[in-house]
């Protein structure tokens, strides 16, 4: 185990599914959850950087022992505080305004996915051509960015992503983005793994993604977790 005298706090940024998950699915790794408590307990933050609603992963955050504050909606919103607030970095209304025009012009059915409410996203069954998609949204100058989870379709107002929605949450924790270490899997994940570059894709993760990865794990999801943890360690002792 990790001893507290033998490191400098690190601010680790982790996805949640398909990576502290069991085989890619929705069921938290409990070993894995529990190596990132036992790296909080011993003065480190561990914020959950998530396409989910941001109330979803500080939820996990509070149950699970990690730090309370947690990047949700691919960066467009920030949960934080033990009164519970919320840092809106995204704009609701623009993504709104363009799920409309893809509607209204794509020759597909579009449909909004049945998630836990979104405070700056809109989130989209994966029933369409992204790239048709991408390009009405091109065509008509709009101010959001369409992106691909593997889960589902997602409209940020543009510049938002989870590098920059983590950006803002480091310096709410007032720390360095030279000692923080994201782990992830998804197409999402490239935005963090751009701004972070101690980083650990597990084996399931996305080839862009692993492009860019410092360490890539022999395992996947919550296994891929508890590997790279180990093999990254001597980065920061």
């Amino acid at each position: 185990m990790i001893q507290k005298d033998r490191l400098e706090k690190k601010t680790f940024a982790v996805d949640i599914d398909g990576t502290i998950t069991l085989n890619g699915m929705g069921t938290i790794h409990l070993e894995a959850l529990s190596k990132l408590r036992s790296l909080k307990e011993a003065g480190h933050n561990v914020v959950l950087v998530t396409g989910r609603s941001s109330v979803e992963g500080y939820l996990l955050s509070v149950f699970g022992g990690l730090t309370h504050l947690a990047v949700g909606e691919n960066g467009g919103c920030i949960t934080f505080g033990d009164k519970i607030q919320h840092k809106l970095l995204g704009n609701k209304g623009e993504c709104i305004h363009a799920l409309a025009m893809i509607q209204s012009q794509l020759d597909a059915e579009v449909k909004e996915k049945h998630v836990f409410p979104r405070m700056t996203e809109v989130v989209l069954e994966r029933t369409f051509d992204i790239e048709q998609a991408q390009k009405i949204i091109d065509e008509n100058n709009l101010n959001v960015v369409l992106t691909d989870s593997g889960y589902a379709y997602h409209i940020n107002s543009k510049g938002v992503d989870k590098g920059s929605g983590f950006l803002e949450a480091i310096k709410m924790l007032e720390t360095d983005v030279n000692d923080t270490i994201a782990i992830g899997d998804s197409e999402t994940d490239v935005p963090l793994f751009k701004v972070i570059k101690n980083n650990i894709a597990v084996s399931n993760s996305t080839e862009n993604l692993k492009k860019l990865a410092k360490i890539i794990t022999t395992k996947k999801s919550g296994e891929g977790v508890l590997e790279g943890l180990d093999m990254i360690a001597s980065e920061f002792r």
